[in-house]
């Protein structure tokens, strides 16, 4: 059993069942944190009961279920007293072009993984006020700011994440809630495995360009995500957490150089554009 730690924080984590969610959960536990733990399946996380006693709750959460949810953020405040940190890190990848993926695919990916975030944000903030505080936490990726073909609606999922979470920041902070959203880079997950994506059926026509896509993600470093908790606990123990917080050492180069070249085609066309503010 861990002991109770001087500055001890409490955590709301979704998604804690593999992955980030697992790892940054038993971290938190590890250094004297208490933690609710939630996942689709009680099973996957049952374990963490018997390892860490009275300072682990967990709680079985489908996030796309805005009543559960609800339920399940107010029975972890109940049970702890307060919630510190909310950490919203369920999510899945969605593999295909835009020509041929379904409209109903691409409906429950944003189910997932922005409606699901928007009802713990939206169940946690009364609370987090009440309580005259709090740090809501988002998990997004450094494709929240670039693409990458065939997962572009995964992509496109994570900048109307980071819309959001930018916007909620300016909205709560005079209630003393802080938000941050964290970016990985890519990292040696289950991120890739087949609980953590979906891929839709193909067509003929974007096979080799697919394959050729699949071979240069196969060959891309990846960082290991044990490494990660460390940058974690700094960001959410500082007293001015940042907005954005880049994950390893990938995102910032590839940032910048998008930036760039987003920068030049602006500017190469300022003229044509400033015409356009008045007749």
């Amino acid at each position: 059993m861990t002991q109770e730690r001087e500055n001890m924080k409490i955590w709301f984590i979704t998604g804690a069942s593999r992955g980030f969610g697992r790892i940054w959960t038993e971290a938190a536990l590890k250094r004297g944190d208490k933690v609710v733990a939630t996942a689709r399946s009680l099973a996957s996380i049952a374990e963490l009961n018997e390892l860490y006693g009275d300072n682990v709750l967990t709680l079985e959460l489908d996030v796309t279920n805005k009543a559960q949810v609800k339920e399940v953020v107010q029975a972890a405040h109940d049970h702890f007293g307060r919630l510190d940190i909310v950490l919203n890190n369920a999510g899945y990848a969605l593999v295909g072009t835009i020509e041929e993926t379904d409209a109903d695919d691409v409906r429950a990916l944003y189910e997932t993984n922005v409606f699901g975030a928007l009802y713990v944000i939206q169940a946690a903030l009364p609370l987090l006020r009440k309580q005259g505080g709090g740090h809501i936490v988002g998990t997004s990726s450094n494709l929240g700011h670039v693409t990458l073909p065939v997962i572009g609606y995964y992509c496109s999922s994570k900048w109307a994440f980071e819309a959001i979470h930018e916007s909620l920041a300016a909205e709560v902070a005079s209630f003393g809630v802080k938000v941050t959203i964290i970016e990985p880079g890519a990292y040696a997950t289950e991120f890739g495995s087949q609980q953590s994506l979906k891929a839709v059926e193909g067509m003929e026509i974007y096979g080799d360009f697919k394959q050729q896509f699949a071979e240069s993600l196969r060959t891309m470093e990846r960082g290991d995500p044990e490494a990660t908790p460390e940058a974690v606990f700094k960001v959410v123990d500082s007293d001015n957490p940042p907005l954005r917080f880049f994950l390893g050492s990938q995102a910032l180069p590839w940032v910048r150089e998008t930036y760039a070249e987003r920068l030049a085609t602006w500017e190469a066309w300022e003229e044509v554009s400033n015409a356009a503010q008045s007749k």
